[in-house]
């Protein structure tokens, strides 16, 4: 049948940059920034593009046993696929490799399915909600010389007009308060700062940060505690008068629902990369909805990635507000040096005024450059 999976194949792209280049965040500063694409073709010809997040060698061995089960299938039924592959292989686990790339298939799928059917993914996810998303930039990172490349990066934001930005922390609470102080003198008091602390800190370092940034204003702290302290992200936020976000290391709606059962959070970051994909992303969402939280997807690697976040974002109700929308839903917009960001769409989304266009063509509406692909393809 036309609309059944002929092939699925996997194409490791990697960016080095120069090491005076490398950037991050508390835990790690890197010059390397890698990622996986899918590229899923369908009997009649149809293709599709998605993105794996993590270790491309490591979805490269996952790739036959996934094939196995979904080469053959018609694309409309992949969802019930995944969930017999993590039924019947619960010893692999979600926790990585078999989440990453059944994300990435999960979202070519969806885009090879709105190209056969001639509408946007957004439409066949939720329906579409939004003709343009808001973005927040993602910057201030920590460098091999925080010292004096940070406030060139906020500099940078202010130019650009950015209205919501994000910036790294999590090195102490003492150079937390001194990096907010820093951006909020440069940007002024109209722009929300978000900050992100990547799990860097214990309950009690996390009070202290927060303690210290309450005076200039802060918009939510990110990812303040390890994934797996859940005590402590329910104690956290409790207590914080700031917004507690997390989730970017979480896999799929069961670890999502722990966090929300609990009242852990007020922002939900699930990444469609690795929690698999839209399949389990709009099961996210709807636990949100539920419990009337926040959600803000994580973006980190390619343009691909941030095509699946604005149609995600797109399809997703307002509720419990209607017409006035006091915090829209933000897509993380990277600001760091990134050409498969850039270099791999021939149009790749780009902000307008603070928002992303939410294409109307068919599936993800990306036009994947194969030539950039291919100069950036590990062989």
């Amino acid at each position: 049948m036309a609309m059944d999976i002929a092939d699925i194949s996997f194409i490791p792209v990697q960016v080095q940059l120069p090491a005076d280049q490398a950037y991050g965040m508390a835990k790690a500063i890197g010059a390397t920034r890698a990622t996986t694409l899918v590229r899923l073709k369908l009997t009649d010809g149809t293709e599709g593009i998605g993105e794996c997040w993590g270790l491309p060698t490591v979805n490269q061995a996952m790739l036959p046993l996934l094939k196995g089960y979904l080469v053959g299938t018609n694309v409309l039924d992949v969802e019930h696929v995944f969930t017999q592959i993590i039924a019947k292989h619960y010893h692999f686990g979600v926790q990585g490799a078999l989440m990453w790339s059944i994300s990435g298939i999960d979202i070519a799928a969806k885009d090879a399915a709105g190209k056969l059917l001639g509408q946007p993914v957004a439409r066949l996810i939720g329906g579409i909600n939004a003709v343009r998303v808001p973005i927040y930039a993602s910057g201030g990172y920590l460098t091999t010389n925080s010292e004096r490349d940070f406030e060139p990066q906020i500099e940078a934001m202010a130019k650009a007009g950015h209205r919501t930005i994000k910036i790294k922390i999590g090195i102490s609470p003492t150079s937390d308060e001194q990096r907010v102080a820093a951006a909020r003198r440069i940007l002024g008091p109209d722009v929300e700062i978000l900050v992100d602390i990547n799990s860097n800190y214990t309950l009690d370092l996390a009070r202290e940060s927060i303690g210290r940034l309450v005076p200039h204003g802060i918009g939510w702290v990110e990812e303040p505690l390890a994934p797996q302290d859940l005590a402590g992200y329910e104690l956290l936020q409790r207590w914080s008068p700031v917004p507690i976000a997390t989730g970017e290391a979480l896999y799929t709606a069961f670890e999502f629902k722990r966090l929300i059962d609990r009242r852990a959070v007020d922002i939900v970051q699930p990444d469609l990369s690795l929690c698999g994909g839209f399949w389990q992303g709009r099961q996210i969402a709807q636990l949100a909805m539920m419990e009337h939280l926040r959600l803000s997807p994580h973006v980190w690697g390619t343009a691909v990635g941030l095509a699946a976040a604005i149609h995600f974002v797109a399809s997703l109700p307002v509720y419990p507000h209607a017409h006035n929308v006091p915090r829209p839903t933000l897509v993380e917009y990277d600001l760091g040096k990134n050409p498969l960001r850039d270099a791999i769409l021939r149009n790749p989304p780009k902000p307008v005024d603070g928002f992303l266009a939410v294409s109307d063509a068919p599936g993800l509406g990306i036009e994947v450059d194969w030539d950039g692909v291919e100069r950036h393809a590990v062989r």
